[in-house]
């Protein structure tokens, strides 16, 4: 079965709409139920997103850094945002517009999913 590229494993939501999530909190927004409500989704749902990102964070800041500097040679350091988080969605930014310089526009969002197998938020095993 293939999966959508707007689509994360075992997440009923699209990408897009828990990038927002993730982008808000990476931003310092510590408000989960906002973005809830904003989103149209369950608190706990948003809650699990955040919780379980923080958790892979690291190696999402990784695979993300790799990937710019593999779409962008000549990129230069990725600035540290003094968070984890915030660093992994910052990685991803940049992986993002790397790939829009060399490929023309692309969803950042879908280019996660698609990065990561679909695998961001997976529960049993790291993207």
């Amino acid at each position: 079965m293939l999966l959508p590229a707007d689509s994360l494993l075992g997440r009923r939501d699209a990408v897009g709409v828990i990038g927002v999530a993730l982008m808000a909190r990476a931003a310092g927004s510590s408000i989960a139920r906002t973005a809830a409500r904003v989103l149209g989704v369950p608190f706990a749902t948003v809650r699990g997103w955040l919780r379980r990102f923080a958790v892979v964070a690291d190696a999402v800041r990784a695979r993300f850094t790799v990937l710019a500097h593999d779409l962008d040679p000549q990129l230069g350091a990725i600035g540290a945002s003094g968070s984890s988080f915030g660093d992994a969605v910052e990685a991803i930014g940049v992986a993002a517009r790397a790939a829009a310089l060399r490929f023309g526009p692309v969803d950042a969002w879908q280019l996660v999913a698609s990065a990561t197998g679909g695998r961001l938020l997976c529960n049993t095993s790291c993207p």
